[in-house]
């Protein structure tokens, strides 16, 4: 990707846009925790140009509420409902309020996560947001959805997980080790849910622009800041990270009837990042560096 790092913004940054299948989700209803921002709000923004009903969910309510009214003026069929996935109850409303206002439940993306970073220095309650955010509000939230999608003959889940619950990497306990216990209740869940008509499959996002992944960098200097862009973007094998909307087409598929026959699958959508390995990513580097010096 050329661009000039040095005065990257959001407007010259996320650039890709997606065709939408019209009506593919007509008078379907989703629910997207974790909606309002980054990837997950990318998700409802393209469930609702292809026509579906959309709840989802966030902690920050300002934020959230922006979100709503933003869709809402283009049109859309959208409801907020802010809260915690970390409490029982309010993975509850969720469905509760769900049903009252659209009558059923046809999809559930589960997004929401905390991001908790740490390894040994983790404490007990580190240990808790993560995994209760995590795969303990997914496992609640497929649990509460299941009855309604039976009702409706049948249904779809999707579960964001992450590259980084297949790799080690330095100081990332707790984020890793929930991530992979995603990946194993996708696999449990879609044997469970099988007969039942319901689908669950999984998409593991690699480094994909969010407000994680820039936290600080458009306070930073320009040369810190090019620094930061052009090292994420050599390791990857497309040169490049990627943007929430990538994601979130990978998410529609799965969700849809192109997906009929998928099942307890994971979609990685990292670029080629897990195939590459750590010598492909060193050689990769090497050969930027090396095209780099003969241009000077």
């Amino acid at each position: 990707m050329d661009c000039d790092y040095r005065n990257v913004t959001n407007e010259t940054l996320f650039t890709r846009k997606r065709k939408p299948f019209p009506d593919r989700f007509k008078n379907k209803v989703v629910i997207v925790t974790g909606g309002s921002s980054g990837i997950g709000k990318s998700i409802v923004e393209e469930l609702c140009r292809e026509g579906a009903k959309v709840t989802f969910t966030g902690r920050n309510e300002i934020t959230g509420k922006e979100t709503e009214n933003e869709l809402r003026k283009n049109g859309h069929d959208v409801f907020f409902i802010p809260g915690d996935m970390i409490k029982e109850e309010f993975c509850k409303e969720i469905t509760d309020k769900t049903i009252q206002k659209w009558g059923k439940i046809n999809y559930l993306v589960n997004n929401a996560y905390r991001f908790v970073d740490k390894g040994r220095d983790a404490t007990e309650q580190d240990w808790y947001n993560v995994l209760f955010t995590g795969p303990v509000a997914y496992a609640r939230m497929i649990a509460n959805c299941t009855p309604h999608m039976v009702k409706e003959g049948g249904g779809a889940i999707v579960n964001i997980s992450s590259i980084s619950g297949h790799i080690a990497q330095p100081n990332r306990w707790t984020y890793n080790s929930s991530k992979g216990a995603v990946h194993m209740l996708n696999m449990c869940a879609a044997i469970d849910l099988a007969p039942l008509n319901i689908r669950v499959n999984e998409v593991s996002p690699g480094t994909i622009w969010t407000r994680e992944t820039l936290r600080g960098v458009w306070e930073a200097p320009p040369d810190a800041r090019e620094a930061f862009f052009r090292e994420l973007n050599r390791r990857q094998m497309m040169q490049r990270c990627g943007e929430p909307v990538e994601t979130a087409g990978a998410v529609l598929y799965l969700l849809s009837d192109d997906a009929s026959f998928t099942t307890g699958h994971e979609l990685l959508v990292d670029g080629g990042y897990i195939n590459m390995g750590q010598q492909g990513i060193k050689e990769t580097a090497l050969i930027q560096d090396a095209e780099s010096l003969s241009k000077k």
